[in-house]
């Protein structure tokens, strides 16, 4: 069956559709995103990104002026893809459960548009054993229609860099779903690693995992060497000097964003809850906030003090503020302060952020949560909390 167009992402216009649509557009293909989101589309279509990541935004005007990429909020544009790419996952709710049929749901509302022929690519995390459900679902189908699993792994904000320069994992519900993923991203990169579906909602997972739970500790060794009136980051730093067996120790942090902890508890839901140490990792890394201001209420009147922020980002040099603990800092203090301040020289979609310079003019004390780089250059007259030594000194919490 001939196509109209190479690929279609269901999603496209976020912050894992968006690049890999940039990405496969710059490697020759058609590419259709497809978003419910207006503005999101408009602002696309303008040649403009609507969130930060590095080169996206010189790249995609000219993928736009050579008609190899658009975006749409018509689903329309779905038959008309071979490849067709879901950049839905699974969320957590509230109580940390995942929402286990949220993929299969959306699926459910797509079928409608898919066409024999087509593959259909399931690319955000999703829960374990998603790609089998979906599978059935399509199969009931009898259109002929092929189903797969190639998880993103891409850094927030370096999507389009890294997803040319990764390893893709692929995986699909037949060999031949999975041979044809394997020829879809060899557009973006020789290295394919293929696993079974299974294997491969685990290894995504696997890894945001590992990484939550690795943050989690350098955050608990954080604490125990704080409590006792030693520098951890000065600890870290001899431990870690020309020492590989513990290069990877990381710094102290508000370890967030929008996939580190939710990964974890599709993990710990998937376990029959018998992840103790990623429990006890959600512990450590949700406290910090409120470890922090602990500390900080044993020195200061916090009742009688402007207490700023600097960065709301989840992690520096981001404009992202999804699941950012700055935000559960800044609630928390919000109860224990006279007044607190909020800035971030990223972040564009908070209202009640205040410039940098009101900030350090009213704050009678300072909380670096997000560090990022332009805050190294400041100079401070007032008590400063540097979680990460961001600037070398600061208060010890």
């Amino acid at each position: 069956m001939h196509f109209e167009h190479d690929v279609v992402v269901v999603g496209g216009c976020g912050h894992v559709g968006l690049p890999l649509g940039i990405a496969f557009a710059t490697r020759g293909l058609d590419v259709v995103l497809y978003d419910t989101s207006a503005a999101a589309v408009d602002t696309v279509n303008e040649g403009a990104m609507p969130f930060q990541d590095a080169g996206a935004s010189a790249v995609l005007p000219q993928v736009l002026e050579a008609r190899r990429l658009s975006a749409t909020t018509d689903p329309s544009s779905i038959p008309g893809a071979e490849h067709v790419i879901v950049v839905v996952g699974t969320p957590i709710d509230r109580h940390l459960s995942p929402d286990i049929d949220a993929v299969t749901r959306v699926i459910t509302s797509l079928t409608e548009y898919l066409v024999p022929g087509q593959l259909v690519v399931l690319r955000s995390t999703i829960y374990p054993g998603s790609t089998r459900r979906v599978a059935r679902i399509v199969a009931n189908l009898d259109r002929d229609i092929d189903v797969s699993f190639c998880p993103e792994r891409v850094a927030e904000g370096h999507a389009l860099e890294e997803v040319t320069t990764l390893p893709q994992i692929v995986s699909g519900s037949t060999p031949r779903a999975a041979k044809r993923a394997a020829a879809l991203f060899r557009h973006l990169t020789a290295e394919i690693v293929e696993l079974d579906p299974d294997e491969a909602e685990l290894a995504k997972l696997f890894t945001n995992t590992w990484r939550y739970v690795k943050f989690a500790l350098a955050n608990q060794l954080y604490m125990i060497a704080n409590d006792s009136g030693l520098d951890y980051e000065r600890i870290r730093r001899a431990v870690t000097y020309h020492y590989p067996r513990a290069a990877d120790l990381p710094g102290a942090g508000l370890a967030a964003g929008p996939c580190l902890l939710k990964d974890t508890m599709q993990i710990a839901a998937f376990a029959e809850n018998r992840f103790t140490l990623g429990h006890t990792a959600v512990m450590v890394n949700e406290g910090l906030p409120l470890y922090v201001i602990g500390q900080l209420e044993k020195r200061f009147e916090l009742a009688d003090m402007t207490v700023g922020i600097l960065g709301m980002a989840f992690k520096p040099e981001s404009d992202d503020i999804r699941s950012s603990l700055s935000y559960r800092l800044k609630r928390v203090l919000i109860a224990k302060a006279a007044r607190v301040l909020c800035t971030d020289p990223f972040v564009t979609v908070d209202p009640y952020l205040v410039s940098l310079e009101t900030v350090l003019a009213d704050a009678d004390l300072i909380v670096i949560a997000a560090p990022h780089q332009e805050y190294k250059a400041l100079a401070f007259d007032k008590p400063i909390v540097d979680l990460t030594n961001l600037l070398g000194h600061g208060v010890k919490v």
